[in-house]
């Protein structure tokens, strides 16, 4: 249907199709804005300066790929001691430099030591990168303010008095410490 609620018919035959007629260009006219208009007033020569060309640039902590300017390049490598690093990672390292009063240069150093050992052990295995992660959790939340809050409880212990405490009868850490070294040498 057409938008008027009209049926089109006939719109095409079967030999040639139907070709709409062309439209005159004489009732059109040129668009000109506002801003346009003034700076033709005024005479403004203002020269706009070279859109310069994007290139890639690999963070040096996490491996992401930009398209940045080489100017943003450049302030971002005077920024952090001569590495380009990314917009996500410049976050972390602000956060470090807030959160726990380091300055620039360690928080750097910091957040590139973390972001190294992710692509490393993270990246190509995965469950251990979360099992371990998981276990620094626990090694935290089980301290308060320098104090063992809670203590590791085994299997073999009596547990009838304790309720709610994470029990674990063997690590899974061997296992797969085990499986990593049997697929590099194997």
């Amino acid at each position: 249907m057409a938008p008027n609620g009209e049926t089109l018919v006939g719109s095409y035959s079967r030999d040639k199709l139907y070709m709409p007629p062309r439209l005159s260009m004489e009732g059109l006219q040129r668009a000109v804005s506002d801003l346009s208009l003034e700076m033709s007033k005024e005479g403004m020569d203002a020269k706009l300066p070279p859109i310069s060309e994007v290139e890639d640039a690999k963070c040096e902590c996490c491996g992401l790929s930009e398209e940045c300017t080489p100017e943003y390049i450049r302030r971002v490598r005077e920024k952090y001691y001569g590495k380009w690093i990314c917009g996500l990672c410049s976050e972390a390292v602000k956060e470090e430099v807030g959160k726990k009063g380091l300055g620039v240069e360690e928080a750097l150093g910091a957040h590139m030591s973390v972001c190294v050992r992710f692509n490393r052990i993270g990246r190509t295995y995965p469950a251990l990168f979360h099992a371990e992660a998981v276990r620094e959790i626990l090694k935290k939340s089980n301290r308060l303010d320098g104090r063992v809050r809670a203590k590791s409880t085994s299997p073999r212990e009596k547990v009838g008095s304790k309720k709610g405490g994470i029990i674990r009868s063997t690590s899974c850490i061997p296992a797969i410490t085990k499986e990593m070294k049997d697929g590099i040498t194997g």
